[in-house]
């Protein structure tokens, strides 16, 4: 049976003490920012996938160690297994990961753990069910919840579906955090790409108020003359 012990001993066999400070300073872990405290190992996303695969039948016990550890790569593992888990899993193993993971938000608490698991999971969760929970951690007061509110939409904004995506990002206009500005502005340019009128039609009524950082990831896929069309409101 495999362990977290197993996992955490093959984690570190892919650690390096050079790409961990690069890591530190790219995910802000310093006093006051958004990661701070944070430790890493120096494990790349790659690596960590391949240990996933290996681990990719823990036991939901054995992931939650993981998920609760104190090192940034050992949350990522555990939560790349679970989205390996919930990707083939029956009804009720999804159900189970669904709950877990919005159980554990507080150790889902930086923006790559968000962004990697949140539409595949809580996203596709909720694809063809109510989806309340989302306008709630939309009004979080845990920035990484409200980031999970928005990005779990793009499994949405992948089948057509923009209510939520256009709702929330309306909710998170006064948020003030720059990483919430650019991930609703990174999921209304989606929107756009699949139907640019949904993404016109927003920025129509909020540009003006809108941060210009949310802005700028918005527009970024329009035309030079729309762009600044929409800048100089």
């Amino acid at each position: 049976m495999l362990s977290f012990s197993e996992a955490k001993l093959s984690l570190r066999r892919h650690a390096s003490f050079q790409k961990a400070k690069l890591l530190q300073g790219f995910f802000k872990t310093g006093p006051g920012q958004y990661g701070e405290g944070d430790i890493f190992i120096g494990v790349m996303v790659p690596n960590i996938r391949k240990v996933a695969g290996r681990f990719r039948d823990l036991e939901a016990k054995e992931i939650l160690k993981l998920l609760h550890s104190k090192i940034h790569e050992e949350r990522l593992l555990a939560l790349v297994i679970m989205t390996e888990q919930f990707k083939a899993g029956t009804a009720a193993e999804k159900d189970l990961l669904y709950r877990l993971y919005l159980e554990n938000t507080r150790h889902i608490n930086n923006w790559d753990l968000v962004d990697v698991t949140a539409p595949r999971i809580v996203g596709t969760y909720l694809l063809g069910k109510p989806r309340d929970i989302l306008y709630k951690l939309a009004k979080a007061d845990l920035l990484w919840e409200r980031r999970i509110a928005i990005i779990s939409t793009l499994a949405f904004i992948r089948e057509k579906q923009f209510s939520e995506t256009l709702a929330i990002s309306k909710i998170l206009l006064k948020d003030k955090e720059d990483l919430m500005h650019k991930a609703c502005g990174w999921m209304l340019r989606e929107a756009g790409k699949q139907d640019k009128p949904v993404l016109t039609g927003f920025l129509e009524k909020y540009c003006r108020v809108m941060p210009r950082t949310m802005l700028r990831y918005a527009i970024e896929r329009l035309s030079d003359k729309e762009r600044k069309k929409y800048m100089m409101k």
